[in-house]
């Protein structure tokens, strides 16, 4: 793993682990012209586990993180996001799956990111 990837994923670490208290347990980014796609394994929180134990307590979670995250980026880019990439962050596309703890983050930077 490249320096650039290892410190984005730093990045997304400390974001989600800020936001919910646990950020993944481990993470997979690959750059692809202007995309930066990171799959995410071990999100979830005991609390969260335990809530998504039923049908409606998983969608629930579902939402809440996908909304919380989507609302994150939308107010303001995470420190230093920008200035590693050296371009501009212009969308977010994430979601996950509640059963799998998994999560895939595709974002979306103004020019090639490439290494």
């Amino acid at each position: 793993m490249s320096k650039k990837v290892h410190e984005f994923n730093e990045i997304i670490r400390k974001l989600r682990k800020d936001l919910f208290g646990k950020g993944p347990e481990r993470i997979h980014t690959v750059f692809v012209e202007n995309l930066a796609v990171s799959t995410l394994y071990g999100n979830i929180t005991p609390t969260e586990k335990f809530i998504a134990g039923t049908t409606e307590g998983a969608k629930m979670v579902h939402e809440a993180r996908t909304a919380m995250i989507q609302d994150l980026y939308a107010q303001a880019t995470p420190d230093g996001m920008e200035e590693l990439m050296d371009a501009k962050l212009l969308h977010l596309f994430s979601d996950i799956k509640i059963e799998e703890d998994m999560a895939v983050s595709v974002f979306v930077f103004e020019k090639t990111i490439e290494e």
